[in-house]
C-alpha cells in the first residue's frame, strides 16, 4: 500500500503546495551550477516544485511512489513532462546532475536503515560535481503541543481531519481522515495513516561523505526557513579528480 491515495492526493494538491512554493527559489539558486543538466526529483507529488524547476529552465525527471499523485502531476504539467513511478530505496535511480526532494519524502521510508540506503542511492545517482538538495525530519521534529493533537481543514468540495501522535522518540504519526465530494451529492470517506521516521541528521554528512558527497545540514533553502525539526541537507558530489582529503562543502 502506498501513501497519498486518490482523495488525500487531491487534497494535498489543492491545499498543501505552499512548502514547495517557499522552497523553490532557494533550491533553484542551489541548482544554478548545473543549469542545463538533468534534475532528478524524488517525491514530486502533484508537481508543485516541478513546475518551478521547469519554469526555471531545468530538465526534470519527476518521480513519486504514488500513481495517484503522478496522475495529478500529469494533468498539471502536460504530456511532455518526464514523470516516472519510483519507490525508494529499492528502485534504481537514473543518473542526474542534481537530486532534489521537498516534503520530507525520505522520512516516509520504514526505518533509519532504509533512509541510509536511500541517501546512499542519491549519492550514487549524482554525477561528478552534482548538487543535492533535500529535506528530512530530525529527532527534534514533532513535539506535540497541548491542544494540538488534531487539526482540520474544510474547503468547498473536500475536508480533512488529522490526528497527531509520537508513539516513539523516532516516530511521528499522522492519521488523516478525508471527505471528498463525489459529484452526485454524496461524500467519499477515506483514511490514511502516515508514519514518519525521525533520524539524527548530524549522521547524514559523514554518511554522504563516504559516498563522495560533501554535504551540510541547515535550517533553510535560501531564505525559506523550514519548520522546526525539519532540516535541509545540501551538498555537492566531488569531481572525479578531486581527492576526499581536499574536499570541503561549497
Amino acid at each position: 500500500m502506498y501513501y497519498y491515495r486518490r482523495d488525500l492526493a487531491l487534497i494535498h494538491d489543492r491545499g498543501h503546495g505552499q512548502h514547495a512554493d517557499r522552497c523553490a527559489p532557494g533550491i533553484a539558486e542551489l541548482l544554478s551550477p548545473v543549469r542545463g543538466g538533468v534534475v532528478l526529483e524524488l517525491g514530486c507529488g502533484s508537481g508543485a516544485l516541478t513546475r518551478h524547476l521547469l519554469a526555471a529552465g531545468f530538465r526534470v525527471i519527476a518521480t513519486d511512489a504514488s500513481p495517484d499523485m503522478l496522475a495529478l502531476a500529469r494533468a498539471s504539467l502536460g504530456p511532455d513532462a518526464d514523470l516516472r513511478r519510483l519507490t525508494l530505496p529499492e528502485d534504481p535511480l537514473p543518473a542526474a546532475d542534481a537530486v532534489v526532494s521537498v516534503g520530507h519524502v525520505i522520512s516516509y521510508l520504514p526505518s533509519a536503515a532504509a533512509i541510509d540506503r536511500g541517501l546512499v542511492a542519491m549519492a550514487g545517482a549524482l554525477r561528478p560535481s552534482g548538487v543535492l538538495a533535500i529535506d528530512v525530519l530530525d529527532l527534534a521534529f514533532g513535539r506535540i503541543d497541548p491542544g494540538r493533537v488534531s487539526s482540520g481543514r474544510v474547503a468547498q468540495d473536500w475536508a480533512v481531519i488529522t490526528q497527531y501522535s509520537r508513539p516513539a522518540p523516532d516516530r511521528f504519526v499522522r492519521e488523516a481522515t478525508t471527505f471528498v465530494a463525489d459529484g452526485s451529492g454524496a461524500w467519499r470517506r477515506d483514511h490514511e495513516r502516515h508514519e514518519n521516521v525521525l533520524v539524527d541528521t548530524s549522521r547524514i554528512p559523514p554518511l554522504l561523505r563516504d559516498h563522495g558527497v560533501d554535504a551540510v545540514v541547515g535550517s533553510a533553502f535560501g531564505e525559506a526557513e523550514l519548520p522546526p525539526g525539519m532540516v535541509a541537507v545540501t551538498g555537492r558530489k566531488r569531481p572525479a579528480d578531486r581527492p576526499e582529503k581536499d574536499a570541503s562543502p561549497d
